[in-house]
């Protein structure tokens, strides 16, 4: 008797890992993005909804209908056509600010920092999911996950901040040569974005968590300047509001091109907008 073919088993969530319960936090405090954990040696997510970094990285058709999805839908939002390296940047930040969070969560949260290279990620944008699969991490020695299969234990708190840049390099190298041509930006810009996105997002998971001042100067610590190949430090600084309290703002490393859509409404941290314009949008008044 012929049996009928069966269909190869779809990848579901992998048993907690030592980074489960950060992942679990992150999407507590922010339920549009969900961390998918496929286990070591799990097979990611396919199928048309899911684009997978290794592919965006190589270009071609899956970079392209990556930025073409990013058009259609900044026309809906927008009512008009961005430039293409405004597409082209919109789509990376929507990739990379996810994606950096995977390594700077289950740091912060747990002092664990995953191995995440371009190969073991996989972004599924209308569900705000991303898939990954972890077979390494890098530890502190009194952590009581030294002990588990995939562990690397480095000396200190410096050391572990080396692994967390160390992490996001290895997976953004190849993707920022992925979309270089589309974004129209040399290296030191691209990793600018990248500066960017590894601090904004590490600064608001840290305000959502109430936590903003350690994450504030953890991104500090992470990124100091003079780390290659992060175009420079976290930039945080504090600006005197209209009665003299401190309001924290930071200067952004590039520009995300929002003001090509919405010249009105450039991002308080942009570097097109000047400190007394900075002080008057944070001020509590405002």
């Amino acid at each position: 008797m012929v049996m009928p073919a069966v269909a190869p088993a779809v990848a579901g969530p992998a048993a907690a890992s030592p980074l489960s319960s950060a992942y679990a936090r992150l999407t507590e405090v922010l339920p549009a993005l969900r961390v998918r954990e496929t286990g070591p040696g799990g097979e990611l997510p396919g199928g048309p909804e899911w684009v997978r970094g290794a592919r965006l990285a190589q270009g071609g058709p899956a970079l392209e209908s990556f930025l073409a999805r990013e058009e259609a839908e900044a026309v809906g939002v927008y009512g008009r056509t961005p430039r293409p390296d405004v597409t082209a940047t919109f789509a990376l930040h929507r990739y990379t600010w996810p994606v950096c969070l995977l390594v700077t969560v289950p740091w912060f949260l747990l002092r664990r920092v995953p191995r995440v290279p371009v190969e073991a990620v996989a972004l599924r944008r209308a569900g705000g999911e991303v898939a990954v699969r972890v077979e390494e991490f890098a530890c502190l020695p009194d952590d009581e996950a030294a002990r588990e299969p995939g562990a690397r234990v480095v000396p200190d708190e410096e050391a572990l901040r080396a692994e967390v840049r160390a992490a996001t390099a290895e997976h953004l190298t190849p993707l920022l040569d992925g979309f270089g041509p589309a974004v129209r930006r040399g290296p030191r810009a691209l990793w600018g974005l990248a500066t960017d996105d590894i601090t904004e997002g590490l600064w608001y998971l840290g305000h959502l968590l109430g936590e903003e001042e350690r994450a504030k100067r953890e991104a500090g610590l992470l990124l100091p300047g003079g780390t290659l190949p992060y175009a420079r430090s976290a930039g945080f600084r504090v600006l005197d509001g209209p009665d003299g309290e401190p309001l924290a703002t930071r200067d952004r490393a590039s520009c995300c091109l929002y003001y090509t859509l919405r010249p009105e409404d450039t991002c308080v941290t942009c570097p097109r907008t000047c400190d007394a314009e900075r002080v008057a949008r944070l001020s509590p008044a405002h």
